[in-house]
């Protein structure tokens, strides 16, 4: 789909401090091109949170955690697939109501990410010393890439054709291109089906987090200007 806007109009242009002629049948337009694609990317956060009376004590339970479930993950890493990655590590005191400090509280994540959807949640449900905080979908570099080259290619047929089109409407028989800018960015996905927390709690003690990614929007704007002839 192709959104156009179209103004006629001229412009001053200063070079070396002299005014130049004001641009005359110069048309400024836009086309825009949206694809939409599979996500191709999982990303799954893990976490747990300990809490004691000394800040060491947290921190030597977390760091236990942690290692076990990095020694887990990485028995199935593979680049691409699934990475592995440690997430946020916090330590902070706890206070009271009265502003006395009680104790200690730290949380430590790690993130499972990649495109093998079934690795990744069946190494999360191997995990038992963290818990599923969070489940996300985007897309991989590849698939966005090739879907970014795809969106480019029609949006710039779109801005050729329009400015033809108009050229002809406003009685020229052709153009010339004079500028243009292409931006690419990702539009909203369309969401897929979201689990309750409840359910990735139930979920994630023995058997996989069931899971179903969406789509996301690809879209790519071609801008600039041409010269009626």
């Amino acid at each position: 789909m192709a959104a156009c806007a179209v103004l006629m109009g001229a412009g001053a242009a200063w070079a070396q401090g002299v005014t130049l002629p004001p641009p005359q049948n110069v048309l400024q337009l836009s086309a825009d091109s949206t694809v939409e694609v599979q996500q191709d990317l999982l990303s799954m956060t893990l976490n747990t949170t300990r809490e004691a009376a000394d800040a060491a004590t947290v921190q030597t339970q977390l760091r236990t955690a942690l290692d076990a479930a990095l020694t887990e993950a990485r028995k199935n890493a593979q680049p691409g697939q699934l990475d592995v990655r440690t997430g946020n590590f916090n330590l902070a005191p706890r206070y009271s109501r009265d502003g006395k400090m009680t104790g200690w509280r730290g949380t430590a994540s790690l993130v499972l990410e990649g495109r093998d959807f079934p690795r990744i949640t069946q190494t999360a449900a191997r995990i038992s010393t963290l818990t599923i905080a969070n489940i996300g979908f985007g897309l991989s570099r590849e698939q966005q890439a090739k879907t970014q080259t795809e969106a480019q290619g029609v949006a710039i047929d779109n801005f050729k054709q329009r400015a033809d089109e108009l050229a002809k409407r406003f009685g020229f028989s052709g153009y010339t291109l004079r500028e243009v800018a292409v931006n690419a960015h990702l539009g909203g996905p369309v969401q897929p089906r979201m689990m309750s927390m409840d359910a990735m709690a139930k979920s994630s003690g023995d058997a996989p987090v069931p899971i179903e990614a969406g789509k996301a929007n690809v879209v790519v704007n071609v801008s600039g200007s041409v010269q009626l002839k």
